[in-house]
């Protein structure tokens, strides 16, 4: 109790040495509190910008309160534009913890101390943030790995820190006028299930795992092999991955990567396991990104750090694909009813009024060249103007447009001239015809085969069942001859409309395909 009163009374000190109360000032339901607290405090020192005292503040806070500014930076649907990019410089520069503790815990997950597992295991580790650290080792088969260990009791410690944000979000939502859009208990609370995801080191191996088997046999992408047999909830062992920093690109020039195609590359990498995949690594920071110079692998990107995936269901990316389609088609009307279509805007919403918002925030976008107009910047834009009309951003598509304006930043950092529309077109494309096409048909109709080759062997025994029944009901045989002939024109019947509808449906599937290749895609 002592220790949370102490940890409590640091927050305070912490928070008003750097003036955070200043943050939500203009906010206040109550303005004299807020010029009270100012004069009390007058002795500190607010000359910096208010981003740059909020992410200082986090960082003298420790690795947790650093993670939640990590958090709020992907929430630029809810976060003042000028508090996200200070906050997406947070960095977890947290000191590695004692190799004896990471020793430990190993033999406590394993079962075995590092020296009987590994045939080398390097003592100095490679990499430390505040949920774990990295030592490089060697199997007894030769194999590199890398061994990724669970800082020791981070579960008390970001128990003990989320209990103190949920207080201080309930304090938030008396005092902050605005705090009703900002909705602070059910951000804390997301970061709360993000934490806990994350100290399952199982879980991440599982994402990894995935995305490896997705571009198993692609030639843009390197996901590192992950090794069961030493891999639990509290350590992983995953393969060795050799390369060079994305971030360094005087070293990537040296070694003759082409940094245009390399540019390129991550954007169709992107797009691929979104309206491919539906499954996308969502902490693609160039800390997390190596470019491979192996002459086997030369030029293909390398991911690490699955801690953090997206996932998309078909609705999703249907509704992405329309969007952004219509957006650079400029039918901002069509953009309109795709909210209200999704349910994500209420039905009593006016298409009109909704429309007119649109293309009052996006129109001054397309004053430029397509190749700098940003994707991530229009959902941004489109997740700004809905909250007017009180549509509900899902939690999906803010990852994936925090993701998406990583990408784009890593992709112009690499190539300036980057056009992202011609790079992403053919992705949407492609899903628009497999969605509405005779593609997207055959392969849904493939996927209910199974269902389908179970029930209809049954129809003609059903059948019989069902005449057999009439024929005891029938008094003679004479009824039960004319039921006899009335199930067989009502089958006809059926079968004549089973025709009909196919060849009907065939031809509207047709027309449509035809319609949209013209009206969507040029």
């Amino acid at each position: 109790m002592m220790l949370k009163f102490l940890r409590l009374l640091k927050i305070l000190r912490v928070a008003i040495q750097y003036g955070l109360d200043e943050i939500a000032i203009s906010g206040l339901k109550k303005p004299r509190v807020a010029k009270l607290i100012d004069t009390v405090f007058f002795w500190r020192d607010l000359s910096a910008p208010r981003g740059v005292r909020l992410r200082m503040a986090l960082e003298e806070l420790g690795p947790i309160f650093v993670k939640f500014g990590q958090v709020l930076s992907t929430r630029r649907d809810l976060i003042p534009a000028d508090l996200v990019e200070e906050l997406s410089r947070l960095q977890d520069r947290v000191p590695p913890f004692d190799t004896e503790l990471a020793i430990a815990q190993i033999r406590k997950s394993l079962g075995a101390h590092p020296d009987e597992l590994f045939a080398t295991f390097e003592r100095t580790p490679v990499a430390s943030a505040s949920i774990a650290q990295v030592h490089f080792a060697t199997l007894k088969d030769g194999k590199q790995v890398a061994v990724k260990v669970l800082r020791p009791g981070m579960k008390k410690t970001i128990d003990e820190d989320v209990a103190l944000m949920q207080t201080a979000a309930e304090l938030v939502e008396r005092l902050w006028a605005d705090s009703k859009r900002l909705k602070p208990k059910e951000v804390v609370a997301e970061f709360d299930k993000y934490l806990h995801d994350e100290l399952d080191l199982m879980r991440e191996a599982a994402n990894a795992s995935q995305l490896r088997r997705n571009f198993a046999n692609s030639e843009l992408l390197l996901v590192p092999e992950m090794f069961w047999d030493y891999c639990s909830s509290s350590v992983i062992v995953m393969e060795r991955m050799h390369g060079i920093p994305v971030s360094q690109i005087d070293r990537l020039i040296e070694a003759g990567v082409d940094l245009k195609k390399l540019s390129s590359d991550g954007v169709e990498i992107f797009f691929t396991q979104v309206f491919r995949d539906g499954f996308f690594h969502a902490d693609m920071h160039p800390g997390n990104i190596l470019v491979s110079v192996d002459p086997a692998s030369f030029g293909r990107y390398i991911a690490l750090d699955f801690g953090i995936v997206g996932t998309l269901n078909d609705f999703d990316k249907d509704y992405l694909s329309q969007n952004f389609l219509a957006f650079f088609r400029r039918d901002y009307k069509r953009v309109a009813e795709a909210h209200i279509e999704s349910g994500w805007a209420p039905k009593d919403t006016r298409v009109d009024e909704l429309e007119s918002a649109v293309r009052a925030c996006c129109e001054p976008i397309f004053d430029r060249p397509l190749k700098d107009i940003s994707f991530g910047q229009i959902l941004l834009r489109l997740f700004q103007t809905s909250r007017r009309f009180n549509v509900e951003v899902q939690p999906q598509l803010v990852l994936l447009q925090k993701t998406l304006l990583n990408i784009e930043g890593l992709g112009r950092q690499l190539d300036p001239d980057l056009d992202l529309w011609k790079t992403a077109k053919p992705y949407l494309e492609n899903w628009m015809a497999e969605q509405v096409g005779l593609k997207g048909m055959w392969q849904r109709m493939k996927a209910e085969a199974p269902h389908y080759a179970h029930v209809i062997p049954q129809l003609p025994r059903l059948l019989h069942k069902a005449l057999a029944r009439q024929a005891e009901a029938a008094p003679d045989n004479s009824e039960l001859l004319k039921v006899l002939i009335g199930e067989q024109r009502r089958t006809n019947r059926l079968l004549s409309l089973v025709i009909y509808f196919a060849l009907a449906f065939g031809g509207g599937v047709l027309a449509v395909q035809l319609y949209l290749r013209w009206h969507y895609l040029g």
